[in-house]
């Protein structure tokens, strides 16, 4: 998502690498542990950062679709595949 984004130009390299960086610089901070979870926490949170600093999306907007997917992924039956409406 991040390659797509930089490709089409919503953000640029660079600011995708400090936002990375400073998010995986934070949870090595915290004590985490330097897995893939712990990755890919990073990489949502520097995703879901940049778009709202941009305008892109709203913090609002970022809960309401977090909470739409939480919603779907709890009303579908195990080995199913999660979908929106």
């Amino acid at each position: 998502m991040a390659h797509l984004l930089v490709n089409s130009e919503q953000i640029s390299a660079a600011s995708w690498a400090d936002a990375l960086g400073a998010e995986i610089r934070a949870s090595a901070g915290n004590g985490a542990a330097d897995d893939s979870d712990v990755y890919f926490g990073a990489v949502l949170s520097a995703l879901e950062r940049l778009l709202a600093d941009n305008g892109k999306v709203s913090v609002e907007e970022l809960h309401e679709r977090e909470h739409e997917w939480e919603r779907a992924h709890l009303r579908t039956p195990h080995g199913q595949p999660v979908t929106l409406d």
